[in-house]
């Protein structure tokens, strides 16, 4: 239909052209010959005519064949072979201007109609491929889909069902326009982006290209891909920058029949009038070729994002464990928040490549014919130019990858500080961290001031190009004689002026591909990077035998290439279907590794793993995803009332839901932070069970929960809701072994023959060992019971009363994670001020503007010299080209100073901004961090940062900078042809209108935009740090389905924000080519003279170039908007409400404080929020020096809420507790933290070395770290690491087990030696053997110390002097663990027997079972 209506009106401009020439051959010469003149004309306007109508005709009713494409091959090549004839002849002045611009059209139109007669049966496979895809799925009935509540399926973008003109008008975008004027937009008033741009469609494309390839048995690169993906939409585009380029390139033709035309040298009567019209409608051809040109690439710039988004989350669902030691979660998070979105602006740029070089050859061409030899001149400096600018690429290159990597050292750190900020603040590490991400973002900020200053100095010298250009060529022309005139010598600065924009581009497309090419190089690596081994070796089918629902045959399981090092070895076992299997052993013996090898997880099995059926896996370190209980538990299966209540019984949750405000649609925080540990494991326990697998692989899930609720999980649970399921349990527990099938002990790597736990006790040392241990503990008390035994006996599976001491909810029902802050209205300036206010920004920001004002002064002073004198006689040439080359020399200065304040200005901000953002979010309290997910801030840190970092400052410039040029352009035209101040005024009143319309939709289109980034990064760092139960469950499909999803949300408000930017450029290029063509119309009406025709050239001049200045000042303004909206949502963290003060000077505690370790406890009331419900209760107690007090009650009955007031996590509402005879809020933060130890409830550990994680701050030696090495009983695990204390761990330690990760934690303890030391729940995932070693370890080593247990273990507290017990948050007794278990009321007592009637149900069971 665009080939139709141009060729159409191409023909019609002909034949009316014809009709004129007619007319005046008539009224001239009185009579119509010579024919051959307008006869040619009418031939060619029949032609392009009936073209235009068969085309149209063709589109509606006929089908493409043979003769048509022939046809159209034809005239594409008479149309090229007309436009290229035309174009050289007006440069030499042998045809008229207006049939050189229609001939030059040809070529456009031609290969407008070649391109639909070509691709008319490709664009309907294309359709019928389309429609073969299989695009969003429904999700299933109760699955929780992360834009359910803001992104409707039905409303779809009007652009999916525009029409012609209203694609290339932008018409289609209107209403949401008018609907952002009338109301501050919201996420839910975006509508869907059609098919054709969605993630899915081209992730299928990516696909199908991909395994096209390899079946061919090519290497498929991703960016030949994206580019066979995207080939149609790069031809089009670059089709439109043609257009745009000869349209732009037929501006110094039009000033060159202009000057002329006032020089009395008119080819006909009203050449003026035909000359105003032809510039107009040029205008208004390249206005709609560059807006639609700006629109496609972008839209292809966004649908490379989708897809990469797309395809990097698809692949870290498939990365091995090995390979995600190279690429960090915050690598791949960088990934996607930062490689994809550079990827996605080169589209932008691509076709700049070739047409900047064929824009300046069309441009010498007309050089050419304006100066003659002096074009030599132009030309050497061009390429001087060029080949300047070689070394300082190279530089940019490289210093853009020196950044890449510094920025991925910083975010790592960062990442893993603020994921692990409660672990930081426990062991006051804050500090240190803090420093250590200093020292990473200095070494980042050199990088970006050299790259910064690389990028001033291209500026510099792109701008400068073209002022020595015309230095050079003017010199050139005098010495060589060459005469000029007016018409030359304006002809030549405007066709400079017009390329000035496209060479000052340079550097910036020179940007953009070194950090696309950078960017590629890092995504390419990640997306061939090793994946999980193939599912061979874990096969979920009935093929297998029926007999045996999992099977392992296996000489070694390794996750590292080196046998020396297998984790397992001669693995060798068979389960049968509905047998209950249980796995244990001791610390680091490879019980989790055995579950991962089920899984598919381990990358090296040497032997085969064979799973028959559905499986549903429990992992150690509960992972829960932000969203509502319900959707944790469904998990994507769709919802049955009546099982999901049986799931609640059998899981022990209905209690604790009964006490959530609003039940099982409680939003859960990320990580599940207002869960306490036995909540997150009950919640996973139910996922399982209500997945109704076949086979469940559950990895010591009772280690979290207190022994009542882990007796209950246990009979109600696997032995009973499990009852006919295959069951595999890693448990350290021995109380529960009897009542098993078969046990499995695993030491050293070796596992003895699955047997009855008779024969394994008469048949193993180890276990025997095992298994006394923990009888030892318990009978060293048991005689001290005397209380009715009958009691202990009674069957413990009733419901019991949890209180979620650790939930951090108002009972007003108001939801933990609230939505994403953004400002709203047009909040002005206020953002810049933000931005300039840090550090002489104003100043260097000032300066900056200043040098580009004068820059833009020193040139029109230049021209108008020229213009003055080019015909005063008075005024010697050597005079005039002296004076224009002393203010050339001094213009490059300007440009300098302009760019060295802009360098000062983004590195001195980023040094004050970052240092501000940091410190805020390292004294932010915890509340802020349970209510915020990491995917929000690290949004903020990375590309947020990254923007402030390169962006906000040159930009900013830049969009004053032009908008000073366009304003000083209407300048010229009011001084030089008056008449057009009666177009300039209204037509700025206009445009003021439609700016502030623009704003008003545009700029919450931009935040909007912001806080949808973060929704992309939440369900990615989600998916990494749940990778594996993901797998486990065979969910990768609806997780990678949902992450679609996201990506479009993400994708929608970014369309239409460069939808609104391309609709306000076109509205107001319109009143930029009526001011254009209005000066011509003025030129030709005052009777300027042919002395004035200098200014007629200079007036032109700036015209000409006006649309190009106006667009820039547009399209770069819209980019400040939207990159300040990174300093906006930066504000917003810069001020979080603070802790407490670090040191309160006057007020330190002594250095060897606390001395006795003495702690009081007065009347302790603590809520987490405002107007939310007590959770501590005036709690009151005394825990006297170098006494061992145990802390015990139900899962979430308050217990670790007690810790956190201890280490002021939270403050007080009433009372305080007094440490040593010191009140604790009366000192800082750091004081307190740095004087206490603790062993937290999740054992964390930091990439690095051992010897790190042992001690961060570097206080102590390698001796006194072997020592404790060997009391926590790890020295042989770091001795079989090749490098000792230098041993990686990496983030997370995943590379250790979890009982190892607490043993690091108790030795950093051991190293502190603090007076007090608190454990909460620190062996709950050791084996009973290590842990009776470890508690006598700590009574040795802490024995004068203050020891502080939370534990739900009872043999870990029950030789305490003294025993805290802990109910609904109130205290319910306090008294040494003798007197209380001889109490008949006693919350503890009952405690110890419950866990005795544990043992002795387990064993009563296996006497049944025998």
């Amino acid at each position: 239909m665009t080939s139709a209506i141009l060729n159409g009106g191409l023909g019609l401009a002909y034949l009316g052209f014809s009709i004129w020439k007619i007319y005046e051959k008539l009224n001239i010469e009185n009579t119509i010959c010579p024919l051959h003149g307008w006869l040619v004309l009418v031939f060619q306007g029949f032609t392009w005519l009936l073209l235009g109508c068969f085309l149209g005709l063709q589109k509606l009713h006929f089908s493409t064949g043979t003769a048509v494409k022939l046809y159209s091959i034809i005239i594409f090549l008479f149309g090229g072979f007309v436009s290229l004839a035309s174009l050289f002849g007006a440069i030499v002045n042998q045809v008229d201007l207006i049939k050189a611009v229609l001939d030059i059209l040809c070529l456009p139109g031609a290969t407008l109609s070649l391109i639909s007669a070509l691709q008319e049966h490709s664009h309907k496979k294309c359709d019928n491929d389309l429609s073969d895809y299989s695009f969003y799925a429904p999700l299933k009935d109760g699955e929780a889909s992360p834009t359910s509540d803001n992104y409707s399926h039905d409303n779809v973008t009007p652009f999916a069902k525009a029409e012609f003109l209203s694609r290339i008008s932008f018409w289609w975008l209107n209403p949401l326009m008018k609907l952002g004027k009338g109301k501050i937009l919201q996420n839910n008033d975006f509508p869907r982006l059609r098919q054709e741009d969605q993630a899915q469609t081209w992730y299928s494309k990516y696909e199908e290209l991909s395994k096209r390839r390899q079946e061919m048995h090519e290497s498929p690169s991703v960016l030949s891909v994206i580019f066979s993906c995207q080939k149609k939409p790069i031809l089009v585009s670059g089709f439109l920058q043609l257009v745009k380029v000869l349209a732009l390139s037929t501006g110094p033709l039009f000033l060159k029949a202009l000057i002329d035309v006032t020089e009395d040298k008119a080819a006909f009567r009203y050449e003026g009038y035909a000359l105003a019209g032809g510039l107009f409608l040029a205008k208004c051809l390249e206005s709609l070729s560059d807006r639609q040109l700006c629109f496609r690439t972008r839209l292809v710039g966004l649908q490379v994002r989708s897809l990469l988004s797309a395809v990097i989350y698809q692949k870290q669902l498939r990365l091995s464990n090995v390979a995600r030691i190279t690429h960090s979660p915050s690598d791949i998070m960088n990934y996607v928040t930062l490689d994809a979105f550079r990827m996605s602006e080169f589209p932008y740029w691509f076709h700049m490549m070739w047409a900047i070089p064929l824009q300046l050859s069309l441009a010498l061409f007309i050089v050419y014919d304006s100066v003659g030899l002096g074009t030599v001149a132009c030309l050497v400096s061009l390429i001087l130019s060029m080949l300047a600018s070689t070394p300082l690429t190279k530089f940019q290159l490289k210093y853009q990858s020196k950044l890449v990597m510094a920025q991925d050292k910083r975010l790592k750190a960062m990442t893993e500080a603020l994921a692990n900020m409660k672990v930081l603040k426990l062991y006051a590490w804050g500090r240190h961290f803090q420093n250590v991400i200093e020292t990473l973002r200095k070494e980042e900020a050199k990088w970006a001031s050299k790259v910064l200053t690389q990028k001033g100095f291209n500026i510099s010298l792109f701008w400068s190009s073209s002022i020595v250009a015309s230095a050079a060529t003017f010199l050139t022309c005098y010495f060589l004689g060459i005469p000029l005139s007016a018409t030359d010598i304006f002809t030549f600065l405007a066709t400079l002026r017009i390329v000035q924009e496209p060479l000052r581009l340079v550097s910036d497309v020179a940007g953009a591909y070194i950090e696309a090419k950078v960017s590629l190089n890092r995504i390419t690596k990640f997306l061939d990077a090793p994946e999980l081994q193939p599912r061979h070796t874990r096969q979920k089918s009935d093929s297998i035998d029926p007999e045996q629902a999992i099977s392992i045959m296996a000489t070694e399981v390794s996750w590292q290439d080196n046998s020396e090092k297998a984790t397992l070895r001669n693995v060798n076992f068979v389960v049968s279907p509905g047998e209950k299997v249980a796995i244990c052993g001791e610390v680091g013996s490879g019980k989790s590794t055995l579950l991962a090898a089920i899984l598919g997880e381990v990358p090296n099995v040497k032997g085969l793993v064979h799973v028959n059926g559905k499986v549903a896996y429990v992992s150690q370190t509960a992972w829960i995803q932000t969203g509502t209980i319900q959707d944790n538990i469904l998990f994507g299966s769709p919802m049955d009332p009546q099982r999901y209540q049986e799931v609640l019984r059998k899981s022990s949750l209905v209690k604790d839901l009964e006490m959530f405000p609003m039940g099982d649609n409680t939003e859960i925080g990320e990580r599940g932070v207002n869960l306490s540990g036995g909540q997150k494991q009950r919640v996973q326990l139910a996922r399982a069970l209500y997945k109704d697998a076949d086979v469940y692989l559950l990895d010591d899930p009772f280690s979290a929960v207190d022994a009542h609720t882990a007796t209950s999980l246990f009979n109600e649970y696997v032995m009973g809701a499990l009852s006919g399921k295959t069951v595999m349990l890693v448990t350290h527990q021995v109380d529960f072994l009897p009542a098993f099938d078969s046990i499995l002990f695993v030491s050293d790597g070796i596992l003895f023959k699955a047997s009855s736990y008779e024969e394994l006790l008469a048949s193993s040392k180890e276990f025997q060992n095992l298994v006394n241990s923990q009888n030892e503990a318990i009978d060293s008390k048991k005689h001290t019971q005397h209380a009715s035994s009958q009691r202990s006996n009674k069957v413990l599976g009733k419901e019991v009363q949890n209180y979620d001491g650790e939930q951090f909810l108002a009972a007003s029902g108001d939801q933990l994670i609230e939505q994403e802050e953004r400002e709203t209205g047009d909040v002005g300036l206020k953002p810049y001020v933000q931005y300039f206010k840090h550090d002489k920004g104003f100043l260097y920001f000032s300066l900056a503007t200043m040098a580009h004002a004068a820059f833009v002064v020193g040139q029109y002073l230049q021209n108008y010299l020229l213009a003055a004198d080019i015909r005063n006689g008075f005024v010697g040439r050597i005079n005039l080209i002296t004076t224009y080359l002393l203010i050339g020399c001094i213009l490059p200065l300007f440009l300098l100073l302009r760019s060295s304040p802009l360098v000062f200005l983004s590195y001195q901000a980023s040094q004050s901004i970052f240092p501000t953002l940091l410190s805020s979010l390292f004294r932010a309290p915890m509340s802020f961090y349970d209510s915020t997910p990491l995917g929000r801030i690290l949004t903020r840190v990375s590309s947020d940062m990254s923007t402030i970092d390169l962006e906000v400052a040159f930009k900013s410039n830049i969009a004053v900078g032009t908008s000073i040029v366009v304003y000083f352009s209407y300048v010229v035209f009011a001084i030089l042809s008056w008449p057009v101040l009666f177009v300039i005024i209204p037509m700025i009143y206009i445009t003021s209108l439609l700016k502030r319309y623009y704003h008003a939709s545009a700029k919450e289109m931009m935040r909007i935009n912001g806080t949808t980034k973060s929704l992309v990064a939440n369900h990615l760092a989600e998916s990494i740090a749940g990778a594996m139960i993901i797998r486990a469950f065979g969910e990768e499909e609806r997780f990678f389905m949902n992450n679609l999803e996201v990506i479009d949300m993400d994708a929608s408000p970014y369309f239409h924000t460069i939808s609104a930017n391309e609709w306000l450029i076109q509205r107001l290029e319109l009143p930029c080519a009526i001011v254009v063509s209005f000066s011509v119309l003025a030129l030709t009406w005052l009777p300027l003279g042919a002395s004035s025709s200098g200014f007629v050239g200079l007036t032109l001049s700036y015209g000409l170039s006006l649309s190009a200045f106006l667009v820039s000042s547009v399209q770069v303004t819209c980019m400040a908007e939207n990159i300040i909206v990174s300093m906006e949502r930066l504000e917003q963290y810069m001020h979080i409400p603070s802790e407490a003060a670090e040191v309160i000077p006057g007020h330190q505690p002594p250095h060897n404080w606390p001395l006795v370790g003495r702690v009081e406890i007065c009347d302790l009331k603590i809520r987490y929020r405002p107007n939310a419900p007590l959770v501590l209760q005036g709690i009151s107690c005394i825990f006297e020096g170098g006494h061992k007090i145990g802390i015990v009650g139900r899962t979430g009955s308050g217990k670790t809420t007690l810790v956190s007031a201890l280490f002021r996590l939270v403050e007080p509402a009433e009372g305080r507790i007094i440490v040593d005879g010191i009140d604790i809020s009366t000192i800082g933060l750091h004081d307190l933290r740095a004087n206490l130890g603790i062993i937290p409830q999740d054992p964390t550990l930091f990439s690095g070395s051992v010897r790190y994680n042992l001690d961060p701050l570097s206080q102590y030696t390698d001796q006194e770290i072997w020592e404790v090495l060997v009391k926590c009983q790890l020295r042989r695990a770091v001795e079989e690491k090749e490098d000792g204390l230098d041993s990686s761990v990496v983030q997370d330690g995943s590379n250790w087990s979890m009982g190892q990760r607490q043993l690091f934690c108790l030795g950093r303890a051991l190293l502190k030696r603090s007076k007090v030391l608190v454990l909460d729940e620190a062996t709950a995932s050791i084996d009973s053997a290590t842990d009776s070693i470890l508690q006598k370890t700590i009574r040795n080593e802490f024995g004068d110390c203050t020891v502080i247990t939370v534990a739900h273990r009872i043999p870990t507290v029950i030789d305490c002097n003294m025993v805290l017990a802990i109910s609904d948050g109130k205290l319910m007794e306090y008294d040494e663990p003798v007197k209380l278990m001889s109490r008949e009321s006693s919350l503890f007592g009952q405690l110890v027997k419950e866990y005795w009637s544990r043992a002795a149900n387990g064993n009563a069971y296996s006497e049944d079972l025998h």
